[in-house]
């Protein structure tokens, strides 16, 4: 936590967050040029950030995008503002946010993508059966992934209220147990599209401790980014809880369907 304090304590730290919470997925050009800061002062300044696991680096050929990750800063939120007075709080943020909404218009010309990493005290086979075993993301998502987990076969993120209702549907991309699986990620009320959202779950383990890192891209539009950016942290908590004390988080702080919107 100390990491993470040291880094949002300098101003043209905040700005690079501010950067990437308005446009994810930056290259380290794009920012450059977006904050008219040399190249090499711009690159130690995301070396401090990623090393406070505030910014994440995917690479996607011989580039470099910059993904903020808010799991730090949800971190301190659970620690230190949960125990003060959360509806208070959300009230003002809401007249704060009324008032703003009318003085700022956010464009983007870009598909969203959401990315978001966890470190959770267990193996990588571990986390691959909670990923992938039906019964135990039953425990931790409230929904049954049910799927053999073999490339090319359909998955389904089910109830588990006894309604047989099925939520999310998809096919599986790739799966290279126990550090990649990929799948789609699709409503299955809606007509099939023909380039649905992807989520790439990746485990990449050291000594006893993993780092999963999931990537939710192609998302539709602005309201599917906002809702998963609500669920992925809650669903990433509720598993790193199950994995590391054997018990799941209250309903009240992890609930999410999964929908796509």
């Amino acid at each position: 936590m100390d990491a993470v304090f040291k880094a949002l304590a300098d101003p043209t730290r905040r700005l690079l967050l501010d950067r990437l919470r308005e446009q994810n997925g930056q290259t380290l050009r794009e920012l450059c040029e977006r904050l008219n800061m040399a190249r090499q002062s711009a690159t130690q300044h995301l070396d401090v950030l990623v090393g406070a696991g505030l910014v994440t680096v995917v690479r996607r050929g011989r580039e470099r995008l910059h993904y903020l990750n808010p799991a730090p800063i949800h971190e301190i939120e659970e620690r230190w503002i949960s125990g003060f007075d959360r509806p208070r709080l959300r009230a003002l943020s809401a007249i704060r946010d009324r008032a703003e909404e009318y003085a700022m218009t956010v464009e983007t010309t870009t598909v969203p993508t959401y990315v978001y990493v966890t470190y959770i005290r267990a193996g990588a086979e571990q986390v691959w059966k909670a990923l992938t075993d039906a019964d135990l993301t039953a425990r931790y998502w409230g929904h049954a992934n049910v799927s053999d987990w073999q490339p090319g076969s359909a998955w389904e993120h089910q109830r588990t209220d006894g309604s047989g209702a099925v939520d999310v549907v998809g096919r599986v991309l790739a799966a290279e147990p126990p550090t990649r699986l990929v799948v789609t990620f699709e409503d299955p009320g809606a007509e099939p599209a023909e380039d649905p959202s992807v989520v790439t779950f990746l485990v990449e383990p050291h000594q006893d401790i993993v780092r999963l890192t999931v990537t939710h891209e192609k998302l539709t539009d602005a309201e599917m980014l906002d809702g998963v950016s609500q669920g992925w942290p809650a669903v990433l908590a509720n598993l790193k809880s199950l994995l590391e004390t054997g018990d799941v988080l209250p309903e009240a702080l992890w609930e999410f369907s999964g929908r796509p919107a």
